[in-house]
């Protein structure tokens, strides 16, 4: 596990967008295909992306999935898709061939199936599962990520790429890639901001498999940490 940490959220943001320019620059004959991940952090880095680093992206050589999403119309302003749509698909020439939303509006229990099955079906397969170059994860204040809460662990052994999860405290339902996508790609990027993260950034440096975060962090193959100061407590220690 590597620990990246900057003086702000907006300096995390943006040292990740460069990550991920010099990932898919890496190989100019390769397409990546990438899932992200919603929330108040990524927001800020699709922002800064559509206005800072859109000449300098290789957009064509991206495919953009999501690791999970809300029950609920693009055009909320809880989905995951919308968002990005709003702060950066729509600045950026990608065509929408390349981009691959969770239909919130769906029924699901059959959308958790559809895109499972889109997903096989646009990603390359190793070990006979789909293995995207990166997968990008935030992680919320109880330890929870791609919308695996606390008490919902069987979604990390689960056998289906994305399963219906439920947020305990409001019972929304979402859309969840589940532990055979997150063990099985290539890499796994947390962008964590904020002094509400200590407690979980902890979890995840210093603790056991204490929650769905940790517990990702702790056994993916390639984990890398995008942190602020106000949220690694090592740095607010010094």
């Amino acid at each position: 596990m590597k620990a990246n940490v900057y003086n702000t959220a907006m300096e995390t943001a943006r040292a990740l967008i460069k990550r991920l320019i010099r990932l898919v620059e890496e190989d100019p004959r390769k397409v990546y295909h990438i899932a992200f991940s919603g929330g108040s952090t990524p927001s800020l880095m699709f922002d800064l992306w559509a206005n800072e680093y859109k000449e300098v992206t290789p957009w064509d050589r991206m495919r953009f999935y999501w690791v999970d999403e809300r029950c609920v119309p693009a055009e909320d302003s809880e989905s995951n898709y919308g968002t990005m749509r709003r702060l950066l698909l729509d600045f950026i020439p990608v065509p929408a061939e390349s981009v691959f939303p969770i239909e919130g509006t769906n029924d699901p229990e059959e959308e958790a199936k559809r895109y499972s099955d889109l997903v096989c079906k646009e990603v390359p397969l190793w070990r006979n599962l789909p293995f995207f170059d990166a997968v990008l994860l935030g992680a919320g204040e109880d330890g929870h990520t791609s919308s695996i809460f606390p008490g919902q662990e069987y979604l990390l052994s689960s056998p289906h790429p994305y399963e219906v999860s439920v947020n305990p405290y409001n019972g929304q339902k979402r859309i969840a890639m589940t532990g055979c996508l997150l063990f099985n790609a290539k890499r796994v990027i947390f962008l964590l901001t904020g002094k509400n993260k200590v407690n979980v950034v902890s979890d995840i440096l210093n603790s056991g498999d204490t929650g769905p975060a940790a517990y990702v962090a702790h056994h993916a193959w390639e984990v890398e940490l995008f942190m602020d100061e106000s949220a690694d407590q090592c740095a607010i220690d010094k």
